[in-house]
């Protein structure tokens, strides 16, 4: 016997738990939803990281009532350039250049704060009702016919029609499941820290394409920049590691000093890069969203703008499959989310995974093709435009609306 019952149930309280909660909640309130995450309370407010948002993800975010919280914060990018060298070349060409519009006056991404993010979403999910226990995890599971048995670590028994696995790349719900991965890693690690500089950005990112990886510099508000620093794993544990000194002075190696003096003002983690994707998305009341179904190279800026994708597909599929009395944990419609997101995922996959093995090496051959084929790209302005409208996450007509700004 179950010690409660809720409609769903959402293992993992990052921005793809909470923005499925708030998503679901919002476009249906009779649903009960709850969040079980197990790290603890305030653990969300030490993240000195920050994100790139796609457009179609701000229209989610302002269609749920949130991107007026989060504004203040916001960076446009209003532009970037991509470069391609050794890291002691002294100079380093601009093969490609993007403006950084969707439409006049929609930046293709802006860059947000974490904590600013997952802030506004917990602070709409307690408006919506939506109960948040920190601290807890998910131990075990037990699938029926009409609902699921969920045991929390707290010892506890929920019953759930329908449970979110959105615990992140590493994802225990996922192994409980069995549901089976595609996974090799890159031998790769992003470093990520954050800088202040003497000058100012106005608004542009820029891509450093290195024989280790690429090195990204992402604008901030104020004259400050996220950096995300691709380097092989060895090498990044040993700058990580390292003292101020030697950082700094790797880090300007890499930075250069058109923006002034540099100053790093946040901490500096490393995170172990490969490609993970499930090989499946959904079991009988049970769905994988975010980077439990998917993790991928940041080469392109795309993993949380997935997730972003994931939720939107999913709280439609559940709201509508709800509307029209359907069960929301059967097969049946998990289904419709699991096509609908399977090959984007797969795709955007390859791409990052194409990408990565293409321009993160010091082959010559190689190098000078991949700088011819930027070159073309650069005078190409209809296939610039695709691949913008590619970062920026806008739907086609048959996408979620959600990620068009429109209600579900």
């Amino acid at each position: 016997m179950a010690d409660d019952t809720v409609d769903i149930l959402i293992g993992g309280g990052g921005y793809v738990g909470l923005s499925a909660a708030v998503s679901i909640k919002a476009a249906a309130p009779h649903l009960s939803v709850r969040v079980v995450d197990a790290a603890p309370e305030g653990v969300w407010e030490k993240d000195e990281r920050a994100s790139a948002i796609a457009a179609g993800a701000c229209r989610m975010l302002e269609q749920l009532g949130l991107w007026d919280d989060i504004r203040p914060e916001a960076q446009p990018i209003t532009d970037m350039i991509v470069t391609d060298s050794r890291t002691a070349d002294p100079v380093r060409p601009v093969f490609l250049t993007f403006d950084g519009d969707v439409s006049p006056g929609e930046p293709f991404a802006h860059m947000v704060p974490n904590r600013a993010l997952v802030g506004t979403l917990r602070k709409r999910a307690a408006e919506l009702d939506i109960d948040i226990m920190q601290g807890v995890t998910v131990e075990a599971f037990q699938t029926g016919n009409t609902a699921m048995d969920v045991t929390l670590g707290d010892g506890r028994t929920v019953s759930a029609r329908l449970l979110i696995a959105a615990d992140g790349v590493r994802s225990r719900l996922r192994d409980m499941a069995g549901i089976k991965t595609v996974h090799w890693s890159y031998g790769q690690s992003g470093i990520v820290t954050t800088v202040a500089h003497e000058r100012p950005h106005n608004g542009r990112a820029e891509e450093h394409f290195l024989p280790a990886g690429p090195f990204a510099i992402l604008p901030l508000t104020g004259n400050r920049s996220s950096l995300v620093w691709t380097e092989r794993s060895q090498e990044a544990d040993r700058l990580v590691a390292a003292d101020n000194l030697l950082f700094e002075a790797e880090l300007e190696r890499r930075f250069g000093h058109k923006l002034g003096a540099i100053e790093i003002v946040g901490g500096r983690k490393a995170f172990p890069l490969g490609l993970t994707l499930a090989r499946e998305f959904v079991k009988p009341r049970l769905a994988l969203a975010g980077d439990a179904a998917h993790g991928i190279h940041p080469i392109a800026g795309q993993g949380l703008n997935l997730g972003f994708r994931d939720v939107a597909a999913l709280a439609e599929t559940i709201v509508e499959a709800d509307r029209l009395g359907l069960d929301i944990g059967s097969l049946a419609v998990l289904e419709r989310y699991q096509v609908w997101r399977r090959f984007d995922t797969f795709q955007m996959g390859v791409t990052t995974d194409v990408l990565n093995r293409l321009f993160s090496n010091d082959i010559s051959p190689v190098r000078a093709l991949r700088d011819l084929g930027l070159g073309l790209v650069e005078r190409m302005p209809p296939l610039k435009s695709f691949f913008i409208r590619q970062a920026a996450g806008l739907p086609g007509r048959d996408g979620p609306r959600l990620l068009r700004g429109e209600a579900i």
